[in-house]
């Protein structure tokens, strides 16, 4: 027999619970509080050392430079924290220049002399001429209606967001075809080109940052509405 404590005891065991195991939940849980943070960094450090690199050369130039007047000095500038800093901003300070100067007239003429020079290398010409029409195109305004779009694609019953990059015709219909880059996510420099018929094209009202904040989130940075269909989308933009 038991007695009335240990018969109280086995009742309140049988009141109980199961217990459950919250290792995996807190797991998660710390996953995705950490993984936006850890993608940040992951991004900045990306930008960062791609700066650090452009801009260390120059550093240890001045480095070798400066160590007959000042070995300590010489010896800071190639620290390697001091040197991924400055060179970053080196880089940046060099790209604002650049920036001014060919705004100016003697600074366009630079950069024409420059292109000449680069069409008489057929592959450097090649590269270096497809990836400017390309920036140029995604920077001026479309040639017929919006520039981010969304096309059926990799199926009918599927959607992705495009970017039309130009608008051509059929010679033999007439038909308005469309040029569309489809970026991928995260990573939006990589994607696929379609030739998709104009009129099955959706127009959007987003910008360009919209579109490729959308892509690098994983489409989590989304509006709250959206244009589905190419009919319903045409006869809105019609009114």
């Amino acid at each position: 027999m038991t007695s009335p404590r240990e018969s109280g005891t086995q009742q309140a065991k049988a009141g109980e619970k199961p217990h459950r195991p919250h290792f995996l939940r807190y797991l998660l849980i710390g996953f995705f509080t950490v993984a936006p943070l850890w993608v940040t960094w992951f991004v900045l450090d990306f930008l960062f050392s791609l700066l650090a690199r452009t801009g260390a050369p120059v550093l240890r130039g001045l480095a070798g430079a400066l160590r007959p007047l000042s070995e300590p000095l010489a010896d800071w500038l190639i620290h390697p924290t001091v040197q991924y800093l400055l060179a970053a901003l080196v880089t940046l300070g060099g790209l604002y220049a650049i920036g001014v100067i060919t705004s100016m007239v003697v600074g366009r003429q630079v950069l024409a002399l420059l292109e000449r020079m680069l069409e008489r290398l057929p592959l450097v010409q090649t590269i270096y001429g497809a990836t400017k029409r390309f920036l140029e195109t995604v920077r001026k305004p479309p040639v017929s209606g919006q520039r981010v779009v969304l096309i059926s694609f990799p199926s009918p019953e599927m959607k992705a967001v495009g970017l039309v990059t130009k608008v051509m015709t059929d010679p033999d219909t007439g038909r308005q075809l469309a040029a569309v880059y489809v970026p991928t996510s995260p990573n939006p420099t990589s994607g696929y080109i379609e030739i998709v018929p104009l009129e099955e094209v959706v127009q959007t009202d987003w910008s360009i940052e919209e579109a490729m904040s959308f892509v690098m989130t994983g489409g989590t940075n989304a509006p709250e509405t959206l244009r589905f269909d190419p009919a319903a989308a045409q006869k809105a933009a019609t009114k």
